[in-house]
């Protein structure tokens, strides 16, 4: 028997990996999805070393330790009498939204913390706390809509899970529009012009603008199975905007790490698709923008 191609593999992973993903956004308490996604993100920061040329184990596990703990005090330090108060995982995630807005100007600056020096990985890993913390904290914020606190003072909760799986439908669907409209219109539009030729030549503007709309169709349908109305399509269009565009920097930031080392993948731990880190990259910038999004307009 023939093995499975590189396509069909990636579609046999994803329809493995989808099922388990909405099923645990849709039934697990916020407190077990958190405690879901920290692992996933942590396994992603570990690929994340990698890339920042960590390769000895001890320093990457005691660098991964700092970063669960990290999580774990800010858990701690959100206890209240009555429940956990969101104001600290809000300011994290603040605290994410302006990383990937710097993050623009190190893609600009494709060269800087390029070479191999010690310098380098402290930027690097610096870089890898300030994606992976602020998104678990994002993610946490939108699946709760409020924690219990809020709830405790008579604030009534929005179904989170439901706008959780709406923000990452976003960026999933950004992603395979991007694919498909980069494969049979690339070039079409723009002629040679390339998104970001030194640090991805396959991406294309074409392909964002395929990203761009599979996004906004998919936030605008989303909107009503997260029971919105249509005075709320205005804002959710603006940031399901902002999610695709910082889902593509996410996107863009990885594999500038991987340019940098001259890695293809993250790892290979997904089959036909690599690493977790390429599948969440998009996702870890993203969600604390849809987080504060959501939080501006209300919806």
């Amino acid at each position: 028997m023939s093995k499975p191609s590189g396509t069909r593999t990636r579609v046999i992973a994803a329809l493995i990996m989808a099922p388990f993903a909405i099923g645990a956004i849709l039934l697990l308490p916020t407190q077990w999805l958190a405690a879901l996604a920290a692992l996933v993100f942590l396994v992603g920061l570990w690929e994340w070393f990698k890339l920042a040329e960590i390769d000895d184990t001890l320093p990457r596990t005691v660098l991964l330790s700092a970063n669960l703990l990290l999580m774990v005090l800010l858990v701690w330090a959100s206890r209240t009498s009555t429940g956990l108060s969101p104001a600290l995982f809000q300011i994290v995630t603040l605290v994410g939204v302006a990383w990937w807005l710097l993050a623009l100007l190190w893609l600009r600056f494709f060269s800087f913390a390029s070479n191999h020096e010690t310098y380098a990985r402290a930027f690097k890993l610096a870089a890898g706390t300030l994606a992976v913390v602020p998104a678990w904290c994002a993610l946490s914020l939108i699946h709760s809509s409020s924690f219990e606190v809020m709830r405790a003072q008579g604030v009534s909760p929005t179904p989170g899970h439901l706008w959780l799986l709406v923000a990452l439908a976003i960026v999933w669907a950004a992603d395979s529009g991007a694919y498909f409209a980069g494969r049979h219109f690339g070039g079409r539009l723009f002629g040679s012009r390339k998104l970001a030729p030194r640090i991805s030549p396959n991406k294309t503007i074409e392909g964002l603008l395929g990203g761009l709309l599979a996004g906004v169709l998919v936030a605008l349908a989303g909107t009503f199975l997260a029971g919105g109305d249509a005075a709320q399509l205005p804002g959710v269009l603006i940031v399901a905007i902002a999610t695709v565009l910082f889902s593509v920097v996410g996107d863009l930031f990885e594999s500038l790490l991987k340019r940098h080392v001259g890695a293809k993948d993250s790892g290979d731990l997904i089959p036909g698709h690599g690493g977790v880190l390429d599948r969440i990259d998009g996702v870890l910038a993203a969600l604390p923008v849809f987080a504060l999004g959501k939080e501006l307009f209300g919806f």
